[in-house]
């Protein structure tokens, strides 16, 4: 499953690792757009695999930011 940016910004932080078990609509990344916090969740439970980004990137909209399995 991929974690994908909801609309265009910037990576504010990064709240799970490679390895970590997640539960559904669980926040995983943090992203700031238009002046505010997004958080981004877990689209379902599942193990982080691989996370694409890093703390300061910009990210587009409908950019992988993560791979959950």
């Amino acid at each position: 499953m991929e974690i994908t940016a909801p609309m265009p910004g910037k990576i504010a932080s990064i709240e799970v690792s490679v390895g970590t078990q997640v539960q559904e609509e669980e926040e995983v990344i943090i992203m700031d757009a238009m002046k505010m916090e997004i958080p981004i969740y877990a689209p379902g439970a599942g193990t982080i695999k691989e996370i694409k980004v890093k703390v300061g990137d910009s990210v587009n909209e409908g950019q992988v930011l993560a791979i959950l399995e």
